[in-house]
C-alpha cells in the first residue's frame, strides 16, 4: 500500500460507467467511452479516476451484484478495453481505481450455483446458509427491505444484506478469503492505482445469529448492530491489507459506514487497514424516519448542523489520518437539492458547495457531473427508474398510502438515480452522450449546462472547478491545502461554514455562506489575498465587519 504522503495532494473523480459516455452507439456508457475522455480529465486536473463496477454481472444493483470477477461486463465491453483504459489514462497521468466488493456476489456467480447445486460442497462454505424451517434464521431486516434471508428450493436460507440476489460471503471461511485475495493481486498486477472498496465494515457478523428487539411494525431489526463494524472485524481486515494492498504501490479508499471515531486509527492510522476512508456522517444529515417521503428538506435544518457534523468528522481525522471528502457520489442525489433550497439553487451554489468541500482536509472527490453544477432530474413515474433502491423506497410510500404522483415526487428527491443520468458532453441530441437511445434519460438541461459550453464560459461550474484544482495543487498553497491543519472559524454565525487550512506559515480562510441576504460577520481575520472566489466581489469591508454577499464562497491568504 503506498507509503509515502503524494497521494494526498491528488485529486479524484468518480465515475458512473453506464452514464459517462457511450462509445458504440448502444445507449450504455463504456469503457471505451471512458478512455475517449480521458484528456476531459487531464483537463480537468484529475489523478484519480474511480470506476463503479465494470465486472460481470446480472445488473441487478447497479453492477454491485458481481457474478465473475475476473470478466467485463459485455454492456461495458472487454477485458482489453480494460487493459486499454489503464493503460492510456496511464500515459496521461491518470491512475484508474476499480470498486471491489467483497462482502457479497451475485446469486449467478459460480460459486453460489454450486452451493445450491450441493449442500456439501466447498462453495456452500462460501455464504451463510441456514436450516431453520419454515421461518428466516432470524429477525433481521436488509438495506434493501424485507427479511436479510432468502429461502432456496432445498429449504435451506442464505443471508444478504443487500439485495436477494447478493448473497453475503462468509468471511470466516479461510479457503473463501484466499480466493478474494487471489483476484485482487490479479487485478492490482494489471497496474490498477488501487480500489474503492464497499460495504467492507459488514464483513464481519454477529457469530450466533441471534434474533433482536424489533424496531418497527414488521417485527425486524436493521441489521447494523450486529453487522456492521462487528467486534474481530480487523483481525480480517489486517489479513487482508496484509496478503494483498501492502504488496502494491496503490490507494484503497473504503466505504467505511459506521467507524466510530475511536476506532478511526485502526482503519487509517499510520498502520490502517486503508489509505483513507469515506465519512458518511455530514453527507447524510437528510435521511431520517423510514423511508424517504419522511426525510427533512434542505430548508428543514439548520446549517451549523452540517457545519458540526463536518467539523466534528475534520478534527477528528485530522488527529489520526487523512479523510477522503465529498458531498455527491453514485449513490446520492445532487448535493444542492441536500443542502440547498430549491428556488436558491444555481451555479452561484453549485460553486459555493464545491469550494465548502473542496478545500476540506482530505482528498477530494468529484463525481461525474458535479463539476458541472448539475441538479437533480425530473423522473414522471417509477416506470422511468432504474434504481432497486428507490423502487423500494416508492413501494413503502405507496404502502403508507401516498398516490403515485405524491410518491415519486417523494423519492425523486431523494433517488440515486439523479446521479446517473447521462453525463451531458455537448448541446446535441442525448447531450453528446450517444447516437443510440439512452438507457436513461438525459436530464432536461442538457442543453443549458454541458462540458461543451461551459469550457468556453470563463464563469462556469467548469472553469471554477478547474480553478480550485490548479489552487489546491499550487506550489505556494499545496501544502496547506491538503496536508495542512484544519481549523474551524466564524462559529458565532449559524449561516455560515468556514476553517483555514494552514502548514507552517502559510495560512489560507476558505468561507462559505448558506444565507440568501447579505450577511453582516466580523471575519476574524485580516484577508491579504484574494485567492477564489465565486464573484467578483464577494464581502466588502465596513468598520472591521465585512458584508459577505449571499451564498457567497471565497478563498484568501490571511
Amino acid at each position: 500500500m503506498n507509503k509515502n504522503d503524494s497521494w494526498k495532494q491528488k485529486i479524484a473523480y468518480q465515475i458512473y460507467p453506464r452514464s459517462f459516455m457511450d462509445a458504440n452507439g448502444d445507449g450504455v456508457g463504456d469503457l471505451k467511452g471512458i478512455t475517449s475522455k480521458l484528456d476531459y480529465l487531464k483537463d480537468l486536473g484529475v489523478d484519480y479516476v474511480w470506476i463503479c463496477p465494470v465486472y460481470a454481472s446480472p445488473m441487478d444493483d447497479g453492477g454491485y451484484d458481481i457474478s465473475d470477477y475476473y470478466s467485463i461486463n459485455p454492456m461495458f465491453g472487454t477485458m482489453e478495453d480494460m487493459d486499454e483504459l489503464i493503460a492510456e489514462a496511464g500515459k496521461r497521468g491518470i491512475k484508474i481505481i476499480m470498486d471491489l466488493v467483497l462482502n457479497h456476489c451475485s446469486d449467478e456467480h459460480a460459486w453460489f450455483k454450486k452451493a445450491l447445486a450441493d449442500p456439501n460442497s466447498e462453495e456452500a462454505g462460501y455464504f451463510w446458509f441456514r436450516d431453520s424451517g419454515e421461518n428466516p434464521p432470524n429477525n433481521w431486516r436488509s438495506m434493501f427491505g424485507g427479511p436479510a434471508w432468502e429461502r432456496v428450493p432445498d429449504g435451506r436460507w442464505y443471508m444478504h444484506l443487500f439485495s436477494k440476489k447478493q448473497p453475503d460471503l462468509n468471511w470466516e471461511n479461510p479457503k473463501l478469503r484466499e480466493k478474494l485475495y487471489e483476484m485482487i493481486r490479479w487485478w492490482l498486477d494489471k497496474g490498477l492505482g488501487g480500489f474503492r472498496i464497499d460495504a467492507i465494515t459488514h464483513i464481519k457478523k454477529e457469530p450466533t445469529l441471534s434474533s433482536l428487539p424489533a424496531d418497527g411494525p414488521d417485527g425486524m431489526v436493521d441489521c447494523f448492530a450486529p453487522t456492521r463494524n462487528y467486534p474481530g472485524i480487523g483481525k480480517l481486515l489486517t489479513e487482508l491489507r496484509e496478503q494483498t494492498f501492502d504488496k502494491y504501490d496503490c490507494i484503497t479508499v473504503a466505504e467505511a459506514a459506521g467507524v466510530p471515531y475511536d476506532q478511526l486509527g485502526d482503519y487509517i492510522g499510520e498502520n490502517g487497514y486503508f489509505s483513507t476512508l469515506f465519512d458518511f456522517t455530514y453527507s447524510e444529515l437528510y435521511v431520517h424516519g423510514h423511508t424517504w417521503y419522511t426525510c427533512k428538506k434542505a430548508w428543514e435544518w439548520p446549517i451549523s448542523l452540517l457545519r458540526d457534523k463536518m467539523f466534528a468528522s475534520q478534527l477528528e481525522t485530522q488527529k489520526i489520518g487523512f479523510g477522503a471528502v465529498y458531498f455527491e457520489n453514485h449513490d446520492y442525489p445532487r448535493a444542492c437539492e441536500k443542502f440547498i433550497p430549491h428556488e436558491y439553487q444555481s451555479p452561484l451554489t453549485q460553486k459555493m458547495l464545491g469550494t465548502l468541500f473542496f478545500f476540506l482536509r482530505g482528498i477530494p472527490f468529484i463525481y461525474q457531473g458535479e463539476e458541472l453544477g448539475m441538479t437533480n432530474t425530473v423522473f414522471e413515474s417509477i416506470d422511468a427508474v432504474d434504481d432497486i433502491s428507490t423502487k423500494n423506497h416508492y413501494r413503502i410510500a405507496i404502502n403508507d398510502g401516498l398516490t403515485p404522483e405524491e410518491a415519486i415526487k417523494a423519492v425523486n428527491r431523494y433517488s440515486r438515480d439523479n446521479g446517473r443520468v447521462p453525463f451531458p458532453w455537448t448541446p446535441g441530441k442525448n447531450g453528446g452522450f450517444t447516437v443510440g437511445k439512452p438507457w436513461m434519460k438525459p436530464h432536461p438541461d442538457y442543453i443549458e449546462f454541458n462540458a461543451e459550453d461551459e469550457a468556453k464560459d470563463q464563469n462556469s461550474v467548469l472553469n471554477y472547478y478547474k480553478k480550485m484544482v490548479a489552487l489546491r495543487k499550487s506550489e505556494e498553497y499545496v501544502g496547506a491545502l491538503s496536508t495542512g491543519d484544519i481549523s474551524p472559524i466564524m462559529l458565532d454565525y449559524p449561516d455560515v461554514i468556514a476553517y483555514v487550512r494552514s502548514a507552517g506559515e502559510k495560512k489560507v480562510a476558505v468561507i462559505c455562506s448558506f444565507s440568501p441576504y447579505p450577511l453582516n460577520a466580523k471575519l476574524g481575520f485580516d484577508p491579504q489575498k484574494l485567492l477564489l472566489a465565486n464573484y467578483e466581489t464577494p464581502f466588502e469591508l465596513r468598520g472591521g465587519k465585512a458584508v459577505i454577499a449571499p451564498f457567497a464562497a471565497f478563498v484568501c491568504e490571511i
